[in-house]
């Protein structure tokens, strides 16, 4: 049996958000008891929280709902590379050590432990450059296991402004803190929402 590991943090009313977004809550609809024979639930959520895939809607205002988004970049040979400590951009010599024989996923780890508890304010993200960079060499998806790829103060979006005009997919919020550097299989498939800007995923890697 090959290894997996699960890269997904755990989603509760506790779970962190971009500040002013939609935190997970829960209400069942039905219970138990007599005359009802199941437990059924609603939830309310952005589709930010958590493991999530951005969806080109989320940054361009032409771009397709994640629904009618190709599975293919979501699943296949990946490589994790470690940028812990590296400062607030994660740029092209913070990972130049990992760039042999790219596989086309590369997911960043930025924490030696990611804070589950609050939203990082100060989050590590990717220089546009280094995005650019990745994109020349072939990759179809990148990842971070902070909670986006810019800086949460940015406006301009920078990195999510390199992956629109690439055509790159994004996974954001990935939960890295136990997985060693190296190539692993990814699979991380987002719900078929037809009009949403981003979706939860399980995200798993898998030894090869």
């Amino acid at each position: 049996m090959k290894k997996l590991w699960d890269i997904s943090p755990a989603v509760h009313a506790g779970a962190p958000v971009f500040p002013g977004d939609t935190a997970y809550s829960q209400a069942w609809a039905a219970t138990i008891g007599p005359g009802c024979p199941v437990n059924v639930s609603a939830i309310t959520l952005s589709p930010h929280v958590g493991a999530h895939a951005d969806a080109p809607l989320h940054y361009d205002p032409e771009g397709a709902a994640i629904g009618d988004v190709s599975l293919d970049a979501f699943i296949g040979p990946c490589r994790v590379i470690h940028a812990i400590g590296c400062g607030p951009l994660v740029r092209p010599e913070h990972i130049a050590h990992a760039l042999k024989d790219l596989p086309p996923r590369v997911l960043l780890r930025v924490y030696q432990q990611q804070p589950q508890d609050r939203f990082d304010d100060a989050l590590p993200a990717f220089a546009a450059d280094t995005v650019e960079q990745l994109a020349d060499m072939g990759v179809l998806l990148i990842g971070i296991d902070s909670a986006s790829i810019d800086p949460a103060d940015s406006k301009a979006l920078p990195s999510h402004q390199t992956i629109r005009r690439r055509g790159l997919r994004v996974l954001e919020n990935l939960l890295l803190d136990d997985v060693p550097e190296g190539d692993y299989e990814l699979i991380a498939l987002p719900l078929k929402l037809t009009t949403a800007d981003a979706s939860p995923v399980r995200a798993v890697l898998r030894e090869l």
